[in-house]
This record gives structure tokens, sequence and C-alpha cells, in this order.
């Protein structure tokens, strides 16, 4: 495992890299409660670029290493990304893969071109001369909103020049990084298409949506968080084989994954003794919190109106 911190002119930017397969990131790509096919379009897509682009031109194949994961807040695509490096892992040639995360937030800043300037740096220096190497690497862009902004909907409350610049850079970083290095995929995830420019969603080869869970959807998401649970808590095994797990599903109808595991916590704080004991957590318990978590607007984030 290798992991780097970048501590430079970014300062509000932490950049990880890992080389898989890595066992902290083993459990992330099943963790995540979708339709198999969804995964598995992922994988594919990501394998077939690194295949596609190492063998054939752009002007033939029009790949630009990108794809775009998009739905609304808290249905997993950022674990996806994550998992997603060490999947691929498994079926490249040298059994290895790198992870690059980046957070995009760190390289947006009020002052003037700075953020054109931090994005040059990440996308055109940084990232390609970790790729220079050949590995098979992901490049995961978490919220990708954020430094590729439409810019016909640059706000004048902001500064519109640098939006522009900042988005430019990014545009022509994609260009330069899909003929220089095919070993690169970048995966962003978003949860607004609709703030993203043209230009940029005109690049993306593949896009692919990550729901929210369906009643089956959250059962098994419950199912799996409480036996993750069991190891700590062992009654916890068999909470989770109760059949009136549905109908706690049922009342959770409607919330994004990332509230359907908090909901357990919220079972347990619900009464002393489950405190104390979490193991101690009933299906009872697990129904009342349903229904506090949908009372208490748990759900939240709301799905965005390009994806109803």
């Amino acid at each position: 495992m290798q992991i780097d911190y970048a501590t430079d002119q970014m300062a509000e930017t932490t950049r990880t890299v890992r080389v898989m397969p890595d066992p902290a990131y083993a459990g992330l790509w099943d963790s995540i409660v979708l339709d198999s096919s969804i995964k598995d379009r992922l994988l594919r897509a990501t394998a077939l670029s690194l295949r596609l682009r190492a063998q054939l031109p752009f002007e033939t194949t029009a790949l630009h290493g990108l794809i775009l994961l998009y739905g609304p807040p808290g249905t997993g695509k950022t674990t996806l990304g994550r998992g997603l490096a060490h999947q691929l892992a498994g079926i490249t040639a040298d059994r290895q893969a790198r992870l690059v995360e980046v957070n995009p937030h760190g390289l947006m800043s009020a002052e003037h071109g700075q953020s054109q300037r931090a994005v040059t740096q990440l996308l055109t220096e940084y990232v390609p001369s970790l790729g220079d190497d050949g590995m098979a690497t992901v490049v995961l862009i978490d919220e990708v909103e954020s430094m590729a902004v439409a810019r016909s909907e640059a706000s004048l409350a902001a500064n519109p020049a640098d939006v522009h610049r900042a988005t430019d850079a990014v545009l022509a970083a994609l260009d330069s990084n899909t003929a220089q290095f095919p070993n690169l995929v970048f995966v962003a995830t978003s949860n607004f298409v609709g703030a993203l420019d043209e230009a940029f969603l005109s690049r993306v080869d593949v896009h692919i949506h990550v729901p929210a869970p369906d009643l089956a959807g959250i059962v098994e998401i419950l199912k799996h968080a409480l036996r993750s649970m069991a190891p700590a808590f062992a009654s916890l095994d068999e909470l989770a084989c109760d059949p009136r797990l549905e109908e706690v599903a049922r009342r959770l109808a409607g919330a994004d994954g990332r509230r359907v595991r908090k909901t357990i916590m919220e079972a347990m704080l619900g009464r002393h003794e489950t405190v104390l004991d979490p193991g101690g957590t009933t299906i009872n318990d697990l129904l009342a919190a349903a229904v506090r978590v949908m009372e208490d607007g748990g759900i939240g984030q709301r799905l965005p109106e390009e994806l109803k």
C-alpha cells in the first residue's frame, strides 16, 4: 500500500494515492447495494476504455477516458469509485491498479486566477507524473460540479472569469491526458448534473446513473449493515434475519443508502439499555427509528430535478 498526502501550495487539498489491491478497500464494492448491472457496467466500461485507448488513436475511438457517476446524494457513488480501483486490480495483467482520489473543493479559490492554476497543476502535472509508469490508474474526482461549473450559468456573485478559466483548465487537461496517458481513467461523481458544463458532459464516455435504493435494496442494506456489526455485537446477526425488516424498509421508502444505514444507530440510541448494549437492539427499535428518521426529515437530500 502506498499513500501520498500532498502538502504543496494547494494546502487545502488532500490528494490520496493508493496502489491496489488494498485490504482496506476490499469490501467497498460489495458494501454498496445496487442492481449488479450498474457495477458490471462501471467495471466493464473502465476495462474497455483502458484497452481501446491503449491500442487505438483518439481519432478512431473519440474516448476521453472519462466516466460520470451521477444520482442523488448518499447512494454510494464515491464508494463505488474507490472500490472500482480494487476490482480493476484483479483483472489487469500485472494484478495492480492505482487509485488517485482528489478533493476538488480545495482547488477552488476566491483569489484571482488561483483556481485555474491549482486545477492545471493537479491535472496536467501531478496526475500525469503518476500515470507515467503505465499502471492502470483510476482518478476519482468527487462532486466534480465544483470544478467543471457550467460556464453559461457562472454566477456574478463569484468571479465569472475565474469560473471560465477553471473549467477551461479541466477541459484542456482531459484532452491532454487522454492523448498521452491511455492508462488513466477519470471517474467523476456528481449530485447535480445540471450544474456541469456542457463541454465537460460532451467529453464523458459513459454516463452511469446510481439511483436511491428500492424496497428490496433497503432491506439488503439493513441486512448488510447489521451483519457487518455482528462481529462486535453477535445478536445483530439474528436481527438481520428478522422477516419484519421489510416493514422497516417500507417505513424508510425514499431514503438514500446512507440514511438507511444511519437508521441503525438511531434505533440504538432510542433506549438507555441499547446505548449500554447495542446488541440488544430489537426489530421494534428499528421500526420506531425508521419513523423518527423520516419524520425528522432524515431523507433530507432531495432528488435533483434533472433526475426525476
